[in-house]
């Protein structure tokens, strides 16, 4: 069996991190699943495809090239704010939900970082997180994030945005942000990024049966 490590959970919990240094600990490949949602959320701003408009969406999702994950403008907050608009579209989880399977399923297994990877893409995986971190926690992430991009922010607004987000992921019909129950929960608010990938190596040694 594949060894997949599924790491799921809100926008700026430390998540992507983990995921990736979890990746290089175990050596296996990532995906960061956020992004493919970014990607088509970009392609549809850029050809003015409305954001819930599912008949032109689901095509984009469906020609949706891999290279395109390098495009530094995913990382843009327009694109992080559409994708959770994107994200709650059915037909759009559709065509990237076969996509997400087959790289799970490579001989050697792979770690996924998302919002569902866990309970829809990857149930099975021998290992789940869950990472979380208060609201203002992870507000105050992004924000820093944001201004070391040379961007104007407001916290305010910056802490609005996780919690609209934090709704529209937990509340969407189709696979809703949600802590599988098999998943070990990774809290970041007090650890440093540091503490947290410890944590997380430990807690998928764990559940491996390995000495980290």
């Amino acid at each position: 069996m594949p060894l997949v490590i599924a790491v799921d959970g809100p926008a700026a919990s430390g998540k992507g991190t983990i995921a990736r240094a979890l990746a290089r600990h175990f050596g296996l490949p990532h995906l960061d699943t956020g992004a493919l949602y970014r990607a088509v959320a970009l392609a549809a701003l850029r050809a003015g495809v409305g954001l819930e408009d599912a008949r032109a969406l689901a095509p984009l999702a469906a020609a949706l090239d891999l290279a395109r994950l390098d495009d530094p403008a995913l990382r843009d907050r327009a694109a992080a704010e559409a994708a959770s608009r994107v994200s709650a579209v059915p037909e759009v989880r559709a065509a990237l939900f076969r996509l997400q399977r087959a790289f799970a399923a490579q001989p050697r297994g792979a770690v996924l970082d998302g919002r569902d990877i866990g309970t829809v893409i990857a149930p099975d995986a021998p290992a789940k997180l869950f990472v979380t971190a208060a609201p203002e926690v992870r507000a105050g992430r992004r924000a820093a994030e944001l201004r070391a991009a040379g961007l104007d922010v407001d916290d305010g607004e910056v802490l609005a945005d996780i919690l609209a987000r934090d709704r529209r992921d937990s509340e969407r019909a189709a696979a809703p942000l949600v802590r599988a129950a098999d998943a070990d929960l990774l809290d970041t608010t007090d650890l440093d990024i540091d503490a947290a990938v410890r944590r997380a190596i430990e807690l998928v040694s764990a559940r491996l049966g390995q000495s980290f």
